[in-house]
């Protein structure tokens, strides 16, 4: 039995972590299946065959953390396979956070330990009002290192200390005023938000999302330097003179929309 799924359908990817009876708690399978899936995304987001991925899972919680078989396994494993066993974990998290299309992930409910990495992987997170999100890696003797870097980006070091080390659970709210999550509704109108930012992404140039999504991971690390400002006129530069630019400023003038608009195809879906 697959744990999760993949399905591409008119530019729109849906990743779905599918251990429901399990609350979507992680394994290596998971990772595993999770790291192939988003391999054979990167090209495809690449090319633009990909606009966007959402990310998602079925079931009433987002993810539990790690799996309680997997870990009673895990105490068997000497510091090598331990080492290997984290370092698949730490490439799903590049993977996901380092896809070129724009990402979007959908928290329903409980999303704790590795799952707060999985959505602070990803560009947007929408959640429910019934979500909780929780490191709660310290209270079993354990760190949330591998996901720490993307975490930290999210919450700002200040925060990440205390979450980190106290292990509270973060309510949805409280996630949307720390910035883990950018938007929180009513759990009935999930669906319905997700959609509409995911409307709202396909109307932007895939070209453009992609190139500036790039940028932005250059600009955070170098804000202020003769590499990067030289970076940023490049990037805008070639997009004024690329054909999907060309196609934005004419589609803008004309008032019409633009060829890659596809708004009106994922409202079928």
């Amino acid at each position: 039995m697959t744990c999760s799924t993949l399905m591409i359908k008119n530019g729109v990817a849906r990743l779905t972590l599918n251990r429901p009876e399990v609350h979507n708690a992680f394994d290596d399978n998971l990772i595993a299946e999770l790291n192939e899936h988003l391999t054979k995304l990167h090209p495809l987001a690449d090319t633009g065959d990909v606009r966007v991925v959402v990310l998602g899972s079925e079931g009433k919680s987002f993810s539990a953390g790690a799996d309680l078989n997997w870990m009673k396994r895990m105490v068997d494993y000497d510091l090598e396979d331990n080492l290997a066993d984290s370092r698949k974990l730490a490439e799903l998290m590049h993977r996901l956070d380092t896809l070129p299309c724009p990402t979007l992930c959908r928290v329903q409910g409980a999303a704790f330990g590795g799952a707060v990495g999985l959505a602070t992987c990803c560009d947007i997170v929408i959640a429910s009002q019934q979500a909780k999100f929780c490191l709660s890696e310290v209270k079993i003797g354990l760190s949330p290192a591998v996901i720490s870097p993307y975490v930290q980006r999210a919450l700002g070091a200040r925060q990440m200390r205390r979450y980190a080390l106290s292990a509270e659970v973060m309510d949805a709210p409280t996630a949307l005023e720390l910035g883990l999550a950018h938007q929180v509704v009513e759990h009935d109108a999930l669906d319905s938000a997700v959609k509409a930012m995911l409307d709202t992404l396909l109307a932007g140039s895939p070209q453009a999302q992609r190139a500036t999504k790039a940028l932005l991971a250059t600009v955070s690390q170098s804000p202020d330097s003769d590499t990067t400002r030289e970076q940023t006129c490049q990037v805008i530069a070639k997009l004024r003179v690329s054909q999907e630019g060309q196609e934005g400023l004419a589609s803008f003038f004309e008032k019409r929309r633009p060829a890659w608009d596809q708004r009106s195809d994922t409202q079928q879906q």
